[in-house]
Parts: C-alpha cells; sequence; structure tokens
C-alpha cells in the first residue's frame, strides 16, 4: 500500500469517517487511522445501539464552548435535514423519539455501514488496529505506527475524547494538539451522572425510582426525566444539567414542574383533612414522596398548617438543592466538555490558524452538544467543514 496521501485522518468515529468521504469524494487520498479493531466502535453503543444520529432541531444555543458562537458556521453549511437526506438515500429506516431525537428503526450499524461505504466511493483507505506511536511535521506530517511511517501535507485529529474510556478513547488529541503548540481548554466528564454524599446519601435508598423534573445548573434548566440512583442522581434531566454543573456549586431540581409554589395552600382549601404525604404520593413516586415529605418535616392535616408553611414547602419542592460531590467520571460520561480551544481553529475549515495543514473536529474540540444527537451533529457538521477544506 502507498505511504503517501493527500491526507491522514486520525480517528474513524463519526467525525473522521465523514471527512474522510467528504474529502475522498472530492479526489483527495486519504488514510484513515483507528486504533481499535474496527471503525465506529462509539456509533455502535449509542442510543441503545440505534444510534441517535441526529437531533432535527441542532442549533448552536444547543452546545457549549469558550467561544459559544464558534459552531455556528459549520451547523449552519451541513445541517440536520442535510444529515437526514444521506441517511433516507442509503434507505435506512428512522423515528423521532421525543425532544427532535432522531433514531435508527434496527441498528446503528446501519450508520457505520453507510459511513464506510460513503468512504469506499471516495477510495478512502480505512486502517484499524493501527496505534499511532509518533507524529511528525517536516516537510508535511509523518505519522508512525506499528506497520510503519505515512506521510502528508494534511493532518486531521479526530480521535475525540477521554470518555467512556472502556471504549479505548484516550486524551491523545490533546497530547498531539499539545505537540503542536496548540491551547486547551480543561477537559472534564459532560453528560454524566452526578455523586451525593453526606445527609443526600439518603436519596440513594430510592435507587431505580424516576420522575419528571425540572434540573438546574449555572441557571440552565431542562426538562426531562431523574434517576436515583445507588451513588447519587443520573436520568436525562440530570445528565443535561451536569455539563453546566461545576463542582463546589448547588444543583437545583424542580420536582413539581406543572404545580405552583401554592399548590400545598391550594390543596388545603379543597382538602383540609389530607396531609403532606399524601398530596406528595399523589405528585410523585411513594418512595421520593416519603424520603421528601420527611425532609420537609411537616405532619398532620393540611388544615391544621399554617400557609406560610406550605408555601415555604412549596417554594422548596420547585427549586430542592442539592449538592453533588462529584461526578462518576470520564468512565461514565457521554462526551467531554473542553478540548482543543475553538481560539486557534477557523470556524469554517477547523484549520488551526497558526499550523496551516493541522486540522481537528468533533468531540476534540471545544464544543460539547446536549444530549440528544446534537454531538453527532456536531462530529457530521465539522468533519464535512474539514473535509470541504482539505
Amino acid at each position: 500500500m502507498p505511504t503517501s496521501y493527500d491526507a491522514i485522518i486520525l480517528g474513524a468515529g463519526a467525525a473522521g469517517l465523514m471527512c474522510a468521504a467528504r474529502a475522498g469524494q472530492r479526489g483527495k487520498r486519504v488514510l484513515v487511522l483507528e486504533r481499535a479493531e474496527k471503525p465506529g466502535k462509539k456509533i455502535l453503543i449509542s442510543g441503545g445501539g440505534r444510534c441517535n444520529f441526529t437531533n432535527i432541531g441542532a442549533g448552536p444555543t444547543n452546545y457549549l464552548s469558550a467561544n459559544p458562537h464558534f459552531a455556528k458556521s459549520a451547523l449552519a453549511r451541513y445541517t440536520a435535514r442535510d444529515f437526514l437526506d444521506l441517511v433516507e438515500s442509503y434507505g435506512i429506516a428512522w423515528h423521532e423519539k421525543t425532544l427532535g431525537q432522531l433514531f435508527c428503526d434496527s441498528s446503528a450499524k446501519q450508520i457505520v455501514e453507510m459511513l464506510l461505504e460513503e468512504c469506499a466511493k471516495g477510495d478512502v483507505t480505512v486502517r484499524c488496529s493501527e496505534e499511532v506511536t509518533s507524529v511528525a511535521h517536516g516537510d508535511g506530517f509523518a505519522v508512525t505506527t506499528q506497520t510503519g511511517t505515512y506521510t502528508a501535507p494534511a493532518l486531521v485529529i479526530a480521535t475525540g475524547g477521554p470518555s467512556i474510556p472502556k471504549m479505548g478513547a484516550t486524551g491523545f488529541a490533546y497530547d498531539l494538539a499539545r505537540q503542536f503548540g496548540l491551547k486547551v481548554v480543561e477537559p472534564r466528564p459532560a453528560l454524566v451522572p452526578l455523586t451525593l454524599g453526606g445527609e443526600e446519601v439518603l436519596f440513594r435508598d430510592i435507587s431505580g425510582v424516576s420522575a419528571p423534573v425540572v434540573a438546574t445548573a449555572n441557571k440552565t434548566g431542562f426538562a426531562e426525566a431523574a434517576l436515583f440512583t445507588h451513588r447519587g442522581l443520573s436520568g436525562p434531566a440530570i445528565l443535561q444539567a451536569s455539563s453546566y454543573w461545576r463542582p463546589g456549586e448547588p444543583l437545583f431540581v424542580d420536582f413539581i414542574p406543572e404545580r405552583t409554589a401554592e399548590w400545598l395552600m391550594d390543596a388545603k382549601r379543597g382538602n383540609p383533612r389530607s396531609g403532606v404525604r399524601t398530596q406528595l404520593r399523589e405528585a410523585l413516586p411513594a418512595r421520593l414522596a416519603d424520603i421528601l415529605a420527611d425532609k420537609l418535616g411537616l405532619d398532620g392535616d393540611l388544615g391544621n398548617l399554617p400557609d406560610k408553611a406550605l408555601r415555604s414547602a412549596g417554594e422548596r419542592l420547585k427549586r430542592w438543592t442539592f449538592h453533588p460531590n462529584g461526578t462518576e467520571g470520564f468512565a461514565k460520561a457521554e462526551v467531554t466538555v473542553g478540548g482543543i480551544s475553538t481560539a486557534e481553529l477557523s470556524s469554517k475549515t477547523m484549520q488551526a490558524k497558526r499550523f496551516p495543514g493541522l486540522y481537528a473536529i468533533g468531540e476534540a474540540v471545544d464544543v460539547t452538544g446536549w444530549l440528544g444527537g446534537y454531538n453527532f451533529q456536531w462530529a457530521w457538521a465539522s468533519g464535512v467543514a474539514a473535509g470541504d477544506a482539505l
């Protein structure tokens, strides 16, 4: 096989394969090097094996970054509809779940097969089980693996972030970026369960209980389900909020999003002989209701409790304060917040401003989407941006 190419892409994940297909179909000679034994491993496990491949409402406001404007260009030029058109052109059946999330009807394998077919159309070479031992830059880039040294004038970093290390994820992208003098925004786990300690440990006793809530961190709230676990808090609402939460900060949970803070006062007028615990059990799962009732410490009939106490209880239920003592870390994080600084990259091409020929795309970059297909859409859009520029 040849050792010289127009572009070498490190990583055969969503962003890397998309970039390779795009560049290959433009006539570029492209080599993709993947450390794992097969391409698209994270794609295959996503969405419970059905791949939440995009979100029909994806836009710049659904992403976290030190520069919230950076993602606008790529997302505008390659939209969720564009990717859906590609999916449909392959006859892949799909369905929409809640909040614009699009999934394969059958299997995530179809998305990987589609991307590999797109690569084949561009005569892209994809090599798996390739461990990169060094990357040098002289007259172009030289990438050495256990099988040899490959050269190209362009190198694309598409190796993702350190989330889900059991899938082989590492911080290699950041090491490489630093090697070439690019700044890295400190990575931290995102879309990750939060852990509870201290007096809040008792909530672990209701592991497996879930309820619809609004979870808020740093003034950003998400209305979805929360799930209590044997270590703390999880579920979509918590995972979403975790991306905005920082250690030492509180997390606020509205346990009664469909009701007002005056709800118990209204109940008192309608049924004064009912108790707080009874009302909570009507609104929430019984085991959760009992813990909250114990914490509120209001016993007896509603009719015997002052309005002030009932309003205070209602306000507390609308903004229950948790103090997580940490997260479950990169091992349980779906993605990474932080990464290669967007200040180093062109938002149009993903090329490093101070290092021509070097590109970074996908999760390796400091752009992190919400839960629900947004991170895949960033992979497709950033991959296309770089693939069109190579």
